[in-house]
């Protein structure tokens, strides 16, 4: 460690991108240098390399929510793989997913047998779409589901009171490990990273901002291999394990930051990982 409590392999980094010298590094210069690069990312040009590009082939909100819910259910391994695979389950949902939803029938779903990213299968696809007809019917969409159970300053209660609605319905219990539980845990690393398109309004055309009911002040970072590395890099993140706990201190850590937006860091935090390999 520096003198100004910064991992010394990344201090020299850190400073060469800022620009200051060491002895005037500070939380401030931090914050800057995160800012920075939240403007780098968060910009339409992201979308175009990012699975967030499937719900914006849509308008509707409903399409638009569905879409990304499903998406994001589905956000693991290979970025390529992702979006071709949400493609093609838009193409088996007939690129209508709340229509496909409402009114699907048991043909219909028949449609999906084919369909297979990692172990999210056919059958997973099936009990989704069940699944996601009674959140529309008998709790009012995924956004009042949401909202419902919502905390002032975090969405992880409201995240694991969601998966129980959700699995209201006779469902495969195979089916279950696809939805995380942060009470659980987990980091729950992609209905985070859905949270963060339909809540934040970023002005840029990038996050949806759609959900009104919710504010970006309760969202979670989508914590990952990326964003946790670069995290424990600039000593944000102490602990090792990217669980629950670890979003809980990086929550805080970001929140420091800027408590009325702080999974706008997201972007910086993944965007050094992935695209600098910080």
């Amino acid at each position: 460690m520096t003198k100004t409590g910064f991992n010394s392999t990344y201090y020299n980094i850190f400073v060469t991108r800022m620009n200051v010298k060491p002895e005037k590094l500070n939380p401030q210069d931090l914050k800057d240098f995160l800012d920075s690069k939240v403007l780098e990312y968060n910009n339409p040009t992201f979308i175009d390399s990012d699975p967030i590009q499937i719900p914006h082939q849509f308008s509707l909100k409903e399409d638009i929510e569905i879409s990304g819910f499903l998406t994001a259910t589905i956000a693991w391994g290979n970025r390529k793989s992702i979006i071709n695979n949400a493609n093609r389950l838009m193409e088996f949902l007939d690129n209508s997913p709340f229509d496909f939803v409402m009114h699907h029938t048991e043909t219909d779903l028949e449609k999906l047998q084919p369909f297979v990213h990692r172990t999210f299968n056919s059958d997973d696809a099936i009990q989704f779409i069940k699944s996601l007809k009674h959140m529309y019917t008998a709790h009012n969409g995924l956004e009042a589901t949401f909202a419902k159970h919502a905390e002032k300053d975090s969405l992880q209660h409201a995240i694991s009171k969601f998966k129980t609605t959700f699995f209201e319905v006779e469902h495969l219990q195979r089916t279950q490990k696809h939805v995380s539980d942060p009470l659980k845990n987990s980091a729950a690393k992609r209905i985070n990273m859905f949270l963060r398109w339909m809540v934040r309004n970023d002005k840029t055309g990038v996050d949806f901002g759609i959900w009104k009911s919710l504010s970006p002040a309760q969202l979670s970072c989508p914590l990952d291999v990326h964003s946790g590395n670069v995290a424990r890099k600039l000593e944000l993140l102490k602990r090792k394990q990217n669980d629950g706990k670890a979003l809980y201190e990086l929550d805080t850590a970001l929140r420091t930051l800027d408590p009325s937006d702080p999974v706008k860091y997201d972007f910086a935090l993944f965007g050094l990982g992935v695209f600098e390999n910080f």
